[in-house]
């Protein structure tokens, strides 16, 4: 899987007559985008960009921007939200798609979903250059990006490095490709986790997974701060909870796999050697009906945060509470 650009089939010229870049995460579709648009004005300084929405897209128009012209200028006709658009205009990229024109470059945005299916098919029967641009929704598919935008630039990071990022950052990947940006400009050498911590220090300690990590430790007051930073700095409440069951997760995991090295164990349950350790570290305290416990509490607040309560705060403090308490079960039993 390809980060730090979107993974592409075989066809890799950006100057292909149709790109078709799908999926949600907007960062990778701009820059499938800025791609084409750099590779086009690399062949012509003169290359005229023309960028529209779905609605814009009327029947006819496609033909309008891509006729022949006097002059025999390069183009790059970019269509945003293409599984919107109409049924008659699909029938005319669909038809464009059978004959493109020379000197034009014509990239679909497409969300990849069941809407818009059948220009999605069409454009991929065509021999359309295909760049996925998949949401990046896992902990792990994150931290492969931090670490593909150090390999980018030319420089190195400790595991731990890319992991603290990815901590103090959350989600958003445009905020983890700036990071790294900065990191990469101000800090020679190798980036460690303390750099990390030194430019991010606040917003490690709010961050939803330091939230979940003192939860399933059983440590609640400093979990319950954790999570007022939080939340008072912005973080979206279904990111904790999304953290907190990831965490209780991995302590399920873990504690029902055989022993073995971290590497073994990595393999067969899909984390970093270095999280096993961790998780190791955390689950001392835990029992099987602690982690059932838990998860149902974790997955009430999920419910709550996202409309099925009328205090999101409330729900994610009786969440975290709940798991620091069963994290503490096996003491208790």
């Amino acid at each position: 899987m390809l980060y730090a650009m979107a993974r592409k089939t075989a066809n890799d010229d950006p100057l292909a007559p149709v790109t078709l870049a799908v999926g949600q995460e907007e960062l990778l579709l701009d820059r499938a985008v800025r791609e084409v648009v750099v590779a086009a004005r690399a062949a012509d300084a003169d290359t005229d960009v023309r960028e529209l929405t779905s609605d814009q897209l009327q029947p006819g128009t496609l033909a309008e921007l891509t006729s022949p012209s006097l002059f025999a200028e390069r183009k790059v006709v970019v269509v945003r939200n293409a599984q919107d658009l109409s049924a008659d205009t699909i029938k005319d990229v669909t038809a464009y798609l059978g004959a493109p024109a020379e000197e034009i470059t014509l990239v679909l945005l497409h969300a990849g979903q069941a809407k818009g299916k059948k220009l999605l098919d069409a454009a991929r029967k065509a021999g359309a250059r295909e760049v996925a641009c998949p949401k990046m929704t896992k902990p792990a598919d994150r931290l492969a990006f931090v670490r593909q935008e150090f390999r980018a630039t030319g420089r190195s990071a400790t595991p731990e490095a890319c992991q603290a990022l990815v901590d103090a950052i959350g989600s958003d990947l445009r905020e983890l490709a700036s990071a790294v940006s900065q990191l990469v400009a101000d800090v020679e050498g190798t980036v460690d986790e303390a750099v990390v911590g030194r430019y991010y220090t606040g917003r490690a300690e709010a961050s939803s997974f330091t939230v979940a990590d003192r939860a399933v430790e059983g440590r609640a007051a400093e979990a319950l701060e954790a999570l007022r930073w939080s939340l008072a700095t912005g973080v979206a409440p279904v990111m904790i909870t999304s953290a907190l069951a990831q965490g209780v997760r991995a302590i399920g995991k873990l504690s029902s796999a055989r022993g073995g090295r971290p590497a073994d164990l990595a393999r067969e349950l899909g984390m970093p050697p270095w999280k096993i350790d961790r998780v190791r570290q955390q689950m001392r305290g835990w029992t099987p009906d602690g982690v059932a416990v838990a998860l149902q509490a974790v997955a009430e607040a999920d419910a709550g945060v996202k409309g099925g309560g009328d205090d999101p705060g409330y729900a994610l403090e009786k969440a975290v509470v709940a798991v620091a308490r069963a994290a503490r079960s096996r003491g208790r039993g």
